[in-house]
């Protein structure tokens, strides 16, 4: 890609109220790929020292017009040292307090990759990535953003250092929330004013939700043009003409077009609100705590729509929209009180399969009763699905931290407490040697020695659903030893995939490999005019990430092996922070419960595609959202 040379950044220093301290100013340009400045520190803080060994905290102060993700770093004699951050409050000042071993120390061990790399605070959150070393020799720090939005502008009036936790604060008088949990601070044409507004625009979605056309779907999501066979009373999958498919329980072809996270209520659930109390106008009752402890402006906005009772009616609205929008499938980390209605195909992750964090979410395969457990967890979890016709099948896990770092997590073991894989490991590695291929080498024959555990216990007490595998996080770098053990044990392989579209060149690879079917259980896109994070790929504005959602789903479904998608989520990510932070514009319905109908009209639109898509009959939509960005770094890349 070739790239513009501009004047990226205009700078403006303005006296601060403290002597010695000075407020900068960096305006990005929405021109180039890269926009961001390098500033030395005494320009900010004369005060502060070269030497950071001794702090445990760098706390900024700053203010930014934007909600969109900025990276920050540090030179040192080491080298650049560099985080991304998402603020929760744009347009106000705030004191975010980073832990300094996000800068110089690898992430701790946990499950999955958003536990690994997400770390909430206060008044943002914090997502690793970056080289990291010493934080000695510190002389500038320098502020990045990735294809900017709007020209934005980030002010720094202070840095400082601390040993103990500062804390975050909110630096201003008026509150940054309103009653309905939008942001006070972000202005755009949909924002409601008013209850009566709200009611309004309720009323006309209910007026119209039943007036759709037909997808041609059978009564489990299947399409009624093309029956395969009589059906065995349960989803299952089939090659046919070279092109993979669902079937439905009752034998016709079925594409799983399905959403993340579907629920009701979600959306606004207020966390840590001793430290942030300042930032709200008006706060729900604690009885409408989410989840019993969290008070929730997506409940509040829902009572308010329907009246103390509105559970049934907003299950209800939740079934009705998806049907009227083409969607088939109630997808992954979805409420049971919504599935468990059984008018739509769903799936469910499995839980308690024995995944430890401190493992990077391996299991210790060689504890003597690990197998007793995972029989016994496998056979309490499926009982409450066996025979049920609505199921597709189940998730064993989500995006497992320790792919591709074999050799750190062996290290971890052998550097760990007492345990039965630490003995196995080390007798491993006496008998093999100890080299980087032998450690790889044993955390696969581990993983392979608990996906069989796991099959086999799916089989025994569950043989008519579909074991849908493990949604690897980033299925390009996975490896062909890898790709052969999910080989032996899955019915259709899974992955998320946070891409433009997923790469040809990597489908083509895995299908060679596995001969499998092939579902994504993750992916989005977001833009910053509602005062949250962009998301994982980021577009320009609300009417872009239709345009996205089209071109991504229908260019997968033109591969023969792909027959499933998830799109994260239902609704959008509550404004300040979920449990690990997240706080993205990624959902279909906002915390105000109303479609993003941009988005939502292209996924009807490609609904309506995706059989033509995936048969070879149509070609995929060709349009390109605009500006389009991941979330991945670029090195060594400013004012380009």
């Amino acid at each position: 890609m070739k790239y513009k040379l501009v004047v990226l950044c205009i700078l403006s220093i303005l006296l601060a109220g403290c002597a010695g301290k000075r407020e900068i100013t960096i305006r990005f340009s929405d021109d180039v790929e890269m926009s961001g400045k390098k500033i030395a520190l005494k320009d900010i803080n004369p005060d502060l020292p070269s030497d950071w060994d001794g702090y445990n905290y760098v706390v900024l102060e700053y203010k930014t017009t934007t909600a969109q993700r900025f990276q920050l770093g540090f030179t040192t004699e080491w080298g650049y040292n560099e985080l991304r951050i998402m603020s929760y409050v744009p347009g106000a000042w705030n004191r975010l307090a980073i832990p300094m071993k996000f800068f110089t120390q690898l992430p701790d061990a946990a499950f999955d990759l958003a536990a690994t790399n997400n770390k909430p605070r206060y008044m943002g959150w914090i997502n690793l990535g970056g080289k990291r070393g010493p934080m000695k020799g510190v002389d500038s720090v320098g502020v990045r953003i990735r294809k900017p939005i709007g020209n934005p502008e980030i002010s720094i009036r202070n840095i400082t250092l601390s040993i103990d936790d500062p804390g975050d604060a909110y630096l201003e008088d008026t509150p940054a929330y309103d009653e309905f949990g939008q942001s006070i601070r972000c202005d755009y044409p949909e924002k409601v004013s008013s209850l009566d507004e709200l009611k309004k625009e309720w009323a006309e979605e209910s007026d119209s939700i039943d007036t759709y056309e037909s997808y041609g779907y059978s009564k489990f999501g299947g399409y009624l043009r093309s029956r395969y066979d009589q059906g065995t009373g349960y989803f299952r999958v089939a090659k046919i003409d070279g092109r993979w498919w669902f079937i439905d329980p009752e034998g016709y072809l079925f594409l799983s077009v399905g959403v993340d996270c579907v629920g009701i209520g979600h959306g606004g659930d207020v966390r840590d609100l001793e430290k942030r109390r300042a930032i709200y106008a008006e706060l729900p009752s604690d009885s409408l705590a989410f989840n019993g402890t969290n008070p929730s402006f997506g409940r509040w906005n829902l009572i308010r729509r329907f009246g103390n009772d509105f559970e049934s009616p907003a299950i209800d609205l939740t079934i009705r929209r998806m049907r009227k929008w083409g969607l088939n499938t109630i997808a992954n980390w979805s409420e049971p009180r919504v599935f468990d209605k059984n008018e739509m195909a769903f799936i469910v992750p499995m839980r308690d399969l024995g995944m430890d964090a401190q493992l990077m979410s391996l299991c210790d395969v060689y504890d003597p009763i690990y197998k007793k457990v995972i029989d016994e967890s496998v056979s309490s979890f499926v009982a409450q699905f066996k025979g049920n016709p609505w199921l597709i099948g189940y998730f064993v896990s989500n995006e497992p931290s320790w792919i591709n770092n074999e050799t750190r997590l062996c290290q971890m073991i052998l550097n760990g407490t007492e345990r039965p894989i630490k003995k196995a490991l080390e007798t491993y590695l006496a008998k093999n040697g100890d080299t980087v291929p032998n450690r790889r080498r044993f955390i696969l024959e581990t993983f392979d020695t608990f996906l069989s555990t796991v099959s086999a216990a799916l089989k025994k007490y569950d043989p008519d659903h579909l074991n849908l595998g493990i949604r690897f996080g980033d299925p390009d770098t996975l490896g062909e030893d890898l790709l052969e053990v999910c080989k032996r044990h899955f019915d259709v392989f899974s992955f998320n995939c946070y891409q433009l579209k997923p790469d040809a060149t990597m489908l083509d690879r895995a299908a060679q490999i596995l001969d499998l079917p092939m579902i994504v259980g993750e992916f989005h896109f977001g833009t910053t005019d509602r005062g949250m994070a962009q998301s994982l790929w980021q577009v320009d504005s609300q009417a872009e990430r239709g345009v996205a959602y089209r071109y991504y789903v229908e260019n997968a479904y033109s591969h023969p092996n792909f027959i499933g998608t998830g799109y994260f989520q239902w609704c959008d990510q509550d404004i300040t922070g979920r449990f690990d932070g997240e706080n993205y514009n990624c959902g279909l319905v906002d915390v105000t419960d109303r479609p993003y109908k941009g988005l939502v009209n292209a996924v009807s639109e490609t609904s309506h595609n995706l059989f033509q898509v995936h048969s070879g009959e149509s070609k995929p939509y060709d349009r390109q959202p605009k500006n389009a960005r991941g979330h991945e770094l670029v090195p060594d890349l400013w004012n380009e």
